[in-house]
């Protein structure tokens, strides 16, 4: 899918892909540059309700050991 930047730096995000994202107009997007690509994601207003119920279970566990791991490199 494609979209076109108006002189003004705005663009239409294709109707296809609101719908599959379930992104409405109180949605933000982020805008990430990965080399010479660029990556778009949708950010919810409450990121932690947009995770639950998509980890595999434990990932409180898996949250905190990797915290844990970060303070030993610190």
């Amino acid at each position: 899918m494609r979209s076109t930047l108006t002189q003004r730096g705005q663009t239409v995000v294709p109707a296809a892909i609101r719908k599959h994202f379930k992104l409405s107009p109180a949605d933000c997007l982020e805008w990430v540059i990965e080399g010479d690509s660029l990556r778009v994601s949708p950010v919810r207003a409450d990121p932690i309700a947009a995770f639950r119920g998509r980890g595999k279970g434990g990932s409180t566990a898996r949250l905190l050991a990797e915290r844990r791991a970060d303070r030993g490199t610190e």
